[in-house]
């Protein structure tokens, strides 16, 4: 029987194989770390007199906690500012290499290292992040781990696991013109829930994903974790060849042709069978937009919110009436008629140099409505922040009426500077939406850049085709 793209990846790394019961021990080719989750590790280092097993295969950057305005400024966090200067120490005690604040290539952990070429096919890749899946869409097995891992990581470079279920989703046909990577995804946790992956690894196929450029598939990728898979992959083609070829950290000459060559053997063989396997039909999608306080709880920009009365099953139906309770709206109102306060076009999920494209074409000419408060544009990484000054796109957010912001993760979570209020309510390009994700009160609605864009213009959730 032939094997998935997964079970070849984990096949490649494995050092020793678990038996009666016991975890595979795997080999893991780079670790990914932030303010967030290292100190715990660092300090379990320094307790045990250990140093790092591989400190070339250890990169850190500065993500959750670091403000995106008056970079240069004390930060008015005392919280933050700790974190930060915790890394900072541990990384020089250690001798891990750090992108800090004001560095050319710090940023979102799983935006600065695609761009560096340090994402590469077939690898193993972990961080203490649960949005560590993002890295699947070049065809590496990556995922979150927890602190404790972290530091067996740090002084191995190996992790004990056993093997994930793998699923197939396999999203057919072309996808519609008004349609984007991020309500392809959102359509997929709308189908199979929030728990629909649980243990899984996930590897998206078909036409419609063969179709999406890198920076699309590290979207969909991203958000596997919010069906609870623990990864979500894509093979390896062309579209992911020509964006490593040239990048700083991808390999050249000689090298870069045995790479491409073992590269194109990274596919699930025609006999292989997957654990579970689902299909959408992707000529039949649109704008998608969540409306409760998960991302399971999404429905096309087209729907009412759901009517609680109506939904047979219990468990489901107490679900929405506290989702539509929190989010302070009226079962059966046209998604179309919620207004918003504010809007957030970033993170890890679409914070990516194409995202920051297609909202500035459709905020182009226009400016936000009167009742938006504030428009938060924030790059993923100092490197789209740059591209983007390069293509004139600040310019254009700032004549909309935007705030053109550093890189970070700003408000995709209430750990920064950039918090939203009690009642607040945003649209965000993000990828939670819990009670109080983007701050204590805050009510989010996930949906894409351009979703998000229209959303500015008119000030009630929009698409494009709305303008």
């Amino acid at each position: 029987m032939g094997t998935t793209l997964a079970e070849k990846v984990w096949a490649d790394h494995l050092v020793r194989k678990g038996s009666d019961g016991a975890p595979d021990l795997l080999y893991i080719d780079l670790m990914l770390m932030h303010e967030v989750t290292s100190p715990q590790a660092f300090e379990g280092l320094r307790l045990a007199g250990r140093k790092p097993r591989h400190v070339d295969q250890l990169i850190a950057t500065e993500d959750h906690n670091t403000p995106t305005v008056d970079i240069d400024r004390p930060n008015p966090d005392k919280t933050s500012a700790l974190q930060l200067s915790t890394l900072e120490k541990n990384c020089k005690e250690f001798g891990v290499r750090l992108h800090a604040l004001g560095d050319a290539d710090q940023g979102i952990v799983h935006a600065f290292a695609p761009i560096l070429g340090l994402t590469q096919p077939g690898m193993t890749i972990v961080c203490g992040d649960s949005h560590t899946s993002t890295h699947g869409a070049f065809g590496a097995l990556a995922f979150g781990i927890g602190t404790s891992e972290v530091e067996h990581v740090m002084a191995t470079q190996t992790l004990s696991l056993k093997p994930f279920k793998t699923m197939a989703i396999n999203v057919n046909g072309k996808l519609p013109a008004d349609a984007t990577a991020k309500d392809i995804i959102l359509a997929i946790i709308a189908k199979i829930g929030t728990g629909g992956g649980q243990g899984h690894v996930i590897e998206y196929r078909g036409e419609a994903i063969r179709n999406l450029t890198m920076d699309e598939r590290m979207t969909v990728c991203n958000m596997s974790i919010e069906a609870g898979a623990r990864a979500g992959m894509i093979a390896p083609d062309e579209t992911t060849f020509e964006y490593l070829k040239g990048r700083p950290h991808a390999p050249e000459g000689e090298l870069w042709d045995k790479a491409v060559a073992y590269w194109k053997t990274l596919k699930t063989d025609d006999d292989a069978v997957f654990d579970t396997e689902v299909d959408i039909d992707a000529t039949k999608l649109g704008p998608y937009v969540t409306w409760g306080t998960n991302p399971g709880q999404g429905l096309p920009i087209t729907a009412n919110v759901p009517v609680p009365a109506d939904i047979a099953d219990a468990t489901k139906r107490s679900a929405a009436e506290r989702a539509i309770d929190y989010m302070g709206l009226k079962p059966g109102m046209p998604i179309k008629d919620i207004a918003v306060d504010t809007v957030f076009i970033g993170s890890c999920t679409n914070g990516r140099i194409d995202d920051l494209r297609q909202a500035a074409a459709i905020m182009k000419g226009h400016h936000k409505a009167k009742n938006i408060h504030r428009v938060l544009v924030v790059p993923a990484s100092s490197r789209v922040r740059l591209q983007a000054e390069k293509e004139g796109l600040d310019k254009v957010f700032e004549d909309f009426g935007a705030e053109w912001r550093n890189a970070g993760c700003s408000m995709c979570l209430g750990m920064n500077p950039d918090k939203m209020v009690p009642g607040e309510r945003s649209i965000s390009t993000s990828n939670r939406n819990f009670e109080g994700r983007q701050g204590k009160g805050s009510r989010t609605h996930l949906a894409s850049p351009a979703v998000a864009a229209a959303t500015a213009i008119r000030g009630t959730i929009s698409s494009p085709a709305d303008l």
